[in-house]
């Protein structure tokens, strides 16, 4: 399946379970089922479920307990959703430059599929295992999530995509401008967002530009969804 539909149906199980959790059906301290109920009851796969898990933890709905599950978190942990003044008025702008960035963005990735040399893929390919190894030494992954954009934009062999890059800068990547979000430092996410990259490289070394393109527009689609999701959390 390919990536978009994949987002639609983790977003289908996602709107599911917190339609539960809101209207106390799963209440706090709840139990979520397993990952083979969640896959039979919603009929979509273990990596559906995995992805929709990932969504709902890194939006301090559920958290997981070593050998036992996953459960609702308490009421008080859900409410620590309130952002900052400043990160509250960056959302509408994040989710613009989500747009934008999706629409151009996922044209490089199908452009670096078919016009990117040997060098510039170990390139893209570096930025990736340094995302991995800052993940393994907890440390800030921004700056090599934003390496491994900008070396897709570089093997366009466009300057105009290099530029438009460089231009945004590190604040591209939407959880720099979110620093008191517990996902910008959750390992959970940050495999998630790890994961799509390596779908995006996987696709540019194949020279598949279609499922290059819409690897890229899911990773986007992903990062919109999340903020949507934050940006409904804030009280009025």
């Amino acid at each position: 399946m390919g990536g978009q539909g994949r987002q639609r149906l983790a977003q289908q199980v996602i709107d599911q379970l917190r339609l539960q959790i809101e209207t106390g059906k799963l209440r706090a301290g709840a139990q979520l089922p397993t990952e083979p109920q969640l896959e039979a009851a919603y009929g979509v796969s273990r990596t559906v479920v995995r992805e929709a898990i990932a969504d709902l933890r890194a939006a301090g709905l559920v958290r997981p307990i070593q050998g036992k599950g996953v459960f609702v978190s308490e009421a008080a942990t859900r409410s620590g959703l309130t952002l900052t003044p400043v990160e509250i008025r960056s959302i509408p702008e994040t989710l613009e430059l989500l747009e934008f960035r999706m629409a151009a963005e996922g044209e490089a990735a199908a452009i670096a599929a078919y016009r990117r040399t040997a060098e510039q893929e170990a390139a893209i390919a570096a930025a990736n295992r340094k995302m991995a190894m800052r993940m393994e030494q907890g440390l800030s992954t921004i700056e090599a999530d934003y390496e491994f954009h900008l070396a897709v934009a570089i093997a366009t062999n466009n300057r105009f995509y290099v530029d438009v890059l460089r231009h945004f800068g590190a604040r591209t990547i939407p959880r720099g401008q979110f620093p008191t979000l517990p996902e910008a430092n959750d390992r959970t996410y940050l495999e998630k967002v790890h994961l799509e990259h390596a779908e995006i490289l996987a696709a540019i070394a194949d020279q598949d530009a279609e499922r290059a393109r819409q690897a890229m527009r899911a990773h986007m689609l992903a990062s919109q969804r999340r903020y949507r999701f934050l940006a409904e959390q804030q009280p009025d």
